[in-house]
């Protein structure tokens, strides 16, 4: 059986900015408070992550990460008020998306 499936990436221009991967990211630093955990976390390594986060700062034009310099106990990273809008609303718009596929599409389909 064939199934319609869709995977939803945030872009500016050809720039890729948020997809599954960068929201699991966000969502790991914001709940180990290090980007060293999150990409630990994710299987991924801590240059990979850094990048990823740059490279949506610097097309967003705008900060997602507050960072704290690591010492005796290590640094921090805190989420700003931009990448929790911008989770939220990639949340919305991937449920939009699944329930569009899921019960509108559902029967397009029929090979």
């Amino acid at each position: 059986m064939i199934e319609v499936r869709s995977k939803v990436w945030f872009t500016i221009g050809d720039n890729p900015i948020m997809g599954q991967g960068r929201r699991d990211l966000l969502l790991y630093i914001d709940r180990f408070g290090s980007i060293s955990a999150a990409s630990r976390e994710m299987g991924i390594s801590y240059r990979k992550a850094w990048s990823s986060i740059q490279v949506m700062e610097e097309h967003l034009g705008r900060r997602l990460i507050m960072r704290a310099r690591g010492g005796r106990g290590g640094g921090a990273a805190f989420l700003t008020e931009v990448a929790k809008d911008l989770i939220a609303t990639y949340d919305r718009v991937v449920g939009g998306v699944s329930d569009f596929v899921d019960h509108r599409l559902k029967d397009v389909v029929r090979v």
